[in-house]
């Protein structure tokens, strides 16, 4: 096979497991664990996920995808684009610190805490992002004080940063279960 024919080849495995990332994300949306005042999901360890297993680029697009076309079917289709961004953030911190390290052979104990790092980082920094949106919606659209705001914000956060904290244990988790049985289906490098 040419070196073109391949490089096709690989673009459309690609692009398909993209897509199927992003079925995954958004079906997943739909599954909640109540947990004291929050709910926990794995959505965000898959965003995480998807940043390891297909850098920051292609992680972003699947994260983005699947969010924001969850929100798009649950019927909260005007903030899709903001859940588009702000998830697919998760995948791009995640993919730029760690992505090249799930590519070696084998992991050192030293890329073990890089991929714990990029899936506490990637997560917190969804924290951060949804905290910007809380304030910004806050004094821009809801027309709230600045006070106001502040008691939103900080109503919002512990659920917030349970549910980082959900997706930084379980995102090794994952990615460790499934990226030997990809590597064994032949299927890893094609990502």
């Amino acid at each position: 096979m040419t070196d073109n024919r391949m490089a096709s080849r690989n673009s459309t495995f690609r692009i398909c497991f993209i897509g199927l990332m992003a079925a995954v994300i958004l079906v997943l949306n739909y599954l909640r664990i109540p947990f004291l005042e929050s709910q926990l999901t794995l959505t965000n360890s898959l965003c995480v996920v998807s940043g390891l297993l297909f850098g920051p680029a292609a992680g972003f697009l699947a994260a983005g995808l699947g969010s924001g076309l969850y929100d798009i079917v649950a019927g909260w289709g005007l903030e899709c684009f903001i859940t588009f961004i702000n998830k697919g953030c998760i995948a791009l911190v995640a993919g730029l610190i760690a992505a090249k390290t799930v590519r070696k052979p084998d992991f050192s104990a030293q890329d073990r805490v890089r991929i714990i790092v990029a899936g506490v980082l990637g997560a917190l920094t969804y924290v951060c992002l949804y905290m910007l949106k809380t304030f910004v919606f806050g004094l821009a659209i809801d027309g709230l004080t600045m006070d106001a705001v502040v008691v939103k914000m900080l109503a919002k956060l512990p659920a917030s940063l349970i549910n980082a904290a959900f997706a930084f244990i379980t995102a090794p988790i994952l990615l460790f279960a499934l990226r030997p049985q990809l590597v064994r289906a032949g299927l890893f490098d094609k990502m």
